[in-house]
């Protein structure tokens, strides 16, 4: 196969290098050639090549005889039709203006493409070397092209491989249809200028109108052509960086088997993307529409280019409601319809094209001159009426690419102009019709155009290109069932990329209505949720995972949760940062209110004990048991229930500081006051033996300075604590997660646990001498009311160090308040409830002899 290829090329080169040596050294091609679709004679003539009809019939070549001529077959286009009429129209009004080209009568040679690459190559050897293909060397040709420059051809690929021809002539071919953005190369295609937007335009434009409405899951279906490969291209890298996905991306060609253009059609019926892009030519789209007519598709919202999006005949199929896409913009050519219609019987008979189009229009045959139509078939009657019809030939309201070959005409008019009317050395009165014009002096100039015609600029780039406007055409369905094209939005490719597409209508959808079609692969991934791409699928297919603990997504469609700032926590849908919840003992909750109501119960109670025993101050009950000490541990008892409300509240600087002190002081005085009643009652007991003097050493100066000597330890270790390193209040937020705890820090656990060990070694002490002292002979033994509350202190002690160890948050306040007020509780009911009630209750008890077991009493 490559060396075919190479000998083939080398065929080619050899034929052109034969061709070219011919012109330029005086020749006449001589020989078979096609001829012109329209023609009209000039001074200077402007080649045309439209695709009147889109097929060419395939003859298979035995290589002993001559080939059979290259000719077009299928239906005439009446879209290309009006084009060409469109580039007569033009030279006709050109011819008629005394300001372009004055004297100078231009002339134009139309052929028919047959939208394929042979007849264009063939045509494109015309253009620059004659009417001729056979070459014969004789010496009366012209040096120069047969014509100055060409406007065509109607699709990229049939364009491209004229332009290969021309270019070696540098004959400027000037394109109103051909929009491959390959083209653009001016290394490949130095001739080449077009008046349509390159596809790149249309590319870039079709990525933002699908990325506009969210449709990130979609299906594409192109022309396996130059066109459509070239443009399909450009738009998936840009649907790429526009993060969109496809689904499918299939191509045809008109002149395929059945059986390929099925396939396609099935992989499109069987998609699940709503949304189709089509970069077809209209000859593929109008073949899958014959395809669709047989089997329709679902529903489908479809996406169109220039090509088809603005096709009559692909809008009466009726098949694609809603469907939306770029089209050149709708324009006006004052007089053209009238042109159109300018045609009668007698002029057509002179023209095989027009007469196809008479007889194919009015469905009848016009008769030959001298002859007579055949029996049995409809003659044309000469009152054939245009302007009654309705097809894409008269319809003047949608002139949008026939524009575009105005235009082309009109600048090719303008450099030949610059060419034969304008001289820098002298000013020219009039144009010089007979001076030999080299087609690249044409395409010099054609590069510095810059007018407007109609309103319509027209220049070029340094690509060869135009500025790039779109319409955004809508097809929707009028009152009358009919669809229409409606203009809904623009692109303009001169503004800021973010003012580049803008609508500015509604969108008829495939429903009929203006709700947006969804597309997607997966649904959006709601706030809270994160996207995780799924396994061997595109990026638009996804699942969506809620974020992880103490992270929050706060858009739809997060590629990654965010993690919340120490202090916030997520709330429950994890789309937002939330404050963390400060948590410590309040007093406006239920337990704070009711420990800090126990405690003042506790503390009133205290009071109401201690002003029961001071008014009661000299009765045998009170000063039996030393009431000095009495009312000393009283006073630590308040003192113990009130300490307990210092661990309620906010804590601050110097309630962490009071709190521990507080309670270590406290609490040590009133064990110290409840060791000294222990010693008396020890020491009283020894004093009632003969000869004993113990109670003169153990006095009530000695019991103050025991409960001094005792809480000044406490004092010490705790001023030691509070100068080294004193508690202070810190935010916990790694013992919960998604709460914050404002708790003491203990500055130094060892002072606390020595606080709490001095205390409990107090308490040790003073059991062992209560339960020493429970069996001594008194009717009235405090002893062993001493020994049941220590009991009580000492349990409620030991099971704190564990509950406070593993409580959580403010419940580790909670335990130590619960700890203070359980063991103050526990002191006051043993000591001074059962001296409190024979006081309240029986005053007969309350005697000397009663207390000195002289009077019979009741067990208590």
């Amino acid at each position: 196969m490559w060396i075919s290829q190479v000998r083939a090329l080398n065929l080619l080169l050899a034929v052109l290098q034969a061709m070219s040596e011919a012109n330029s050294s005086g020749c006449k091609l001589q020989g078979t050639s096609t001829p012109p679709a329209l023609y009209n004679d000039g001074d200077f003539l402007i080649g045309g090549i439209f695709s009147l009809h889109y097929y060419m019939r395939v003859v298979e070549h035995n290589y002993s005889s001559r080939p059979v001529p290259l000719q077009c077959t299928g239906r005439l286009s009446s879209e290309e039709l009006h084009f060409a009429r469109g580039m007569e129209f033009a030279i006709e009004q050109i011819n008629n203006r005394s300001d372009l080209l004055t004297n100078i009568k231009l002339g134009y040679q139309i052929y028919d493409s047959c939208a394929a690459v042979p007849m264009a190559q063939k045509v494109a050897f015309q253009f620059a070397n004659g009417q001729d293909t056979e070459i014969t060397m004789v010496t009366s040709c012209s040096k120069v092209a047969n014509v100055v420059a060409v406007v065509g051809a109607s699709s990229s690929t049939p364009t491209m491989a004229m332009c290969r021809v021309l270019g070696l002539f540098g004959i400027p071919q000037v394109s109103h249809f051909a929009t491959c953005a390959c083209l653009s190369d001016k290394q490949q295609y130095p001739a080449f200028f077009r008046t349509i937007p390159s596809d790149q335009f249309q590319a870039a434009a079709l990525a933002q109108l699908v990325k506009h409405f969210g449709w990130t899951w979609i299906g594409a279906v192109r022309s396996d052509s130059d066109y459509g490969n070239s443009g399909m291209a450009s738009f998936l890298a840009a649907a790429q960086k526009e993060g969109i996905c496809v689904e499918y991306s299939v191509a045809f060609y008109r002149t395929n088997p059945r059986s390929k253009v099925e396939r396609v059609a099935d992989v499109i019926r069987s998609s699940t993307s709503r949304v189709i892009v089509a970069f077809l030519a209209s000859g593929e789209m109008r073949t899958l529409l014959d395809e669709f007519g047989r089997r329709p598709p679902p529903p489908l919202q479809w996406i169109g280019t220039e090509s088809w999006v603005t096709d009559q005949e692909v809008l009466k199929s009726g098949l694609f409601p809603g469907a939306v896409g770029f089209g050149i913009e709708r324009s006006v050519i004052p007089g053209f319809r009238e042109f159109l219609l300018d045609l009668s019987p007698l002029k057509v008979s002179n023209s095989p094209l027009l007469r196809e189009f008479w007889e194919g229009t009015f469905d009848c045959l016009l008769p030959l001159i001298n002859t007579v139509p055949s029996q049995g078939v409809k003659k044309c009657t000469g009152t054939e009426d245009l302007s009654v019809l309705k097809n894409p030939y008269t319809d003047t309201s949608q002139l949008r690419i026939t524009n575009m070959v105005y235009k082309a005409t009109y600048a090719i008019a303008h450099a030949l102009h610059k060419v034969l009317c304008e001289d820098k050395e002298k000013a020219l009165s009039q144009c010089n019709k007979n001076k030999a014009v080299e087609p690249q002096e044409v395409l010099e100039q054609l590069k510095k155009v810059n007018f407007t015609v109609n309103g319509y600029p027209v220049t070029f780039d340094s690509n060869g290109d135009p500025v790039a406007t779109y319409e955004l055409i809508n097809w929707q369905v009028a009152e009358d069932g009919a669809m229409h094209f409606v203009t809904v939005g623009r692109y303009d490719a001169s503004k800021a990329k973010s003012q580049e597409f803008t609508l500015t209508k509604n969108i008829i959808w495939m429903n009929g209505q203006t709700q947006v079609p969804v597309s997607v692969c997966s649904e959006s991934c709601p706030p809270g949720t994160r996207k995780a791409a799924q396994k061997g699928r595109p990026v638009c297919c996804y699942d969506c995972v809620p974020c992880g603990e103490g992270e929050i997504s706060n858009k739809t469609d997060s590629l990654d949760c965010i993690s919340c700032p120490e202090e916030f926590w997520p709330n429950s849908q994890r789309d937002e940062c939330l404050p963390k919840r400060v948590e410590f003992l309040s007093w406006d909750e239920v337990l704070g209110i009711i420990l800090g109501i126990s405690a003042i119960t506790g503390a009133c109670m205290v009071v109401a004990v201690a002003v029961i025993f001071y008014r009661h101050r000299s009765s045998p009950i009170v000063r039996a048991n030393n009431s000095e000490l009495s009312f000393l541990l009283l006073f630590s008892l308040t003192l113990c229930f009130l300490c307990s409300l210092t661990f309620i509240g906010r804590p601050s600087e110097w309630s962490c500081m009071l709190r521990h002190t507080a309670f270590g002081i406290t609490f040590v005085l009133c064990i110290s006051c409840v060791l000294g009643k222990t010693i008396v009652v020890l020491m009283a007991f020894r004093a009632t033996l003969p000869g004993s003097n113990v109670m003169k050493w153990f006095g009530p100066p000695q019991q103050r300075m025991t409960v001094v000597c005792f809480t000044f330890v406490q004092a010490l270790i705790c001023t030691l604590w509070l100068v080294l390193s004193p508690p202070f209040p810190i935010k916990n937020m790694s013992q919960y997660k998604e709460r914050i705890i404002l708790e003491c820090n203990l500055g130094s656990a060892g002072a606390f646990w020595a606080v709490l060990g001095y205390i409990g070694l107090l308490a040790v002490l003073c059991f062992v001498l209560a339960f020493l002292a429970r069996k001594l002979p008194d009717n009235f033994n405090e002893a062993k009311f001493i020994t049941f509350s220590m009991l009580i202190f000492c349990a409620v002690w030991i099971t704190f160090i564990p509950a406070y160890v593993s409580s959580p948050g403010k419940f580790t306040v909670a335990v130590e308040i619960f700890a203070i007020l359980a063991s103050s509780f526990g002191l006051i009911a043993c000591i001074f409830i059962p001296k409190w009630f024979v006081i309240v209750f029986r005053p007969e008890q309350n005697t000397k002899k009663h207390l000195m077991g002289k009077v019979p009493s009741k067990a208590l």
